[in-house]
């Protein structure tokens, strides 16, 4: 059994992640998909890293680091690499994710990392349906509608300014076991771009899974595969170097 820690994007809510949890489970693994606090204008990073850590240890208790996955979504990404490094987490997977850079803040990564470009670029080329006004069209294309309408109903203010202006903390990437899951159909962040990043930022080649930047609503069984293969595999090396 592998342990699952599941971080929601800006503007979300852990549900988000429960038919993720759901599939997961059903495969005999624990998976936890905590609300990071909201409607709090001087929460921080480190404080929404706390309320995971916190629910965490509430939930199976300290010292399994090496059974953990952490996995962020989206902005998730700024949060779960804080949680990976207290944890001493097995494995770090970003799905959709704004990989970050040592000092920089979410408000920086747009014009720094190229995203408001290669948005603009991809919209020209399919006829504004990346970065669309329309969620129904940007975010939620392949998600049922009903399961999508549910999601939007769900919606709060999260992340606060603090942390939307503040540098990320950490100096340098976690040890832990790093992989990246790119949405082909994402209009969000398109595919091409993610890529790139990932490559440039962190050296990783990312993993491509045929979905909407809400892939965990609209392909929550492939995500699930994937989580448990890189968890299997990062046990795997443990047991090899054991």
């Amino acid at each position: 059994m592998s342990i699952f820690v599941l971080i929601h994007g800006a503007s979300d809510v852990g549900w988000s992640w429960h038919l993720v949890v759901e599939e997961l489970e059903r495969r005999g693994h624990q998976a936890i998909a905590p609300d990071l606090p909201g409607d709090d204008d001087a929460l921080t990073f480190e404080d929404y890293a706390d309320a995971v850590v916190g629910e965490v240890a509430s939930r199976v208790g300290e010292g399994r680091g090496g059974e953990v996955t952490v996995v962020g979504h989206s902005m998730g990404a700024f949060t779960a690499p804080l949680v990976a490094e207290r944890l001493g987490a097995g494995v770090l997977v970003l799905l959709a994710g704004m990989i970050p850079a040592p000092g920089e803040s979410p408000a920086q990564w747009w014009e720094s990392t190229g995203c408001e470009a290669a948005v603009a670029a991809q919209a020209a080329a399919d006829g504004g349906l990346t970065g669309n006004s329309d969620p129904f069209v940007s975010f939620y294309h392949d998600v049922p509608r009903a399961l999508a309408e549910q999601a939007l109903s769900k919606e709060r203010a999260h992340p606060s300014s603090a942390a939307w202006s503040e540098p990320w903390p950490l100096a340098a990437w976690p040890s832990a076991s790093t992989r990246v899951i790119v949405c082909t159909q994402d209009r969000f962040f398109p595919a091409e771009f993610l890529r790139a990043l990932a490559l440039s930022r962190l050296g990783v080649i990312a993993d491509d899974i045929d979905g909407s930047h809400c892939a965990p609503l609209s392909r929550p069984v492939e995500i699930a595969a994937l989580l448990e293969q890189y968890a299997d595999e990062a046990a795997a090396e443990r047991r090899g170097a054991g």
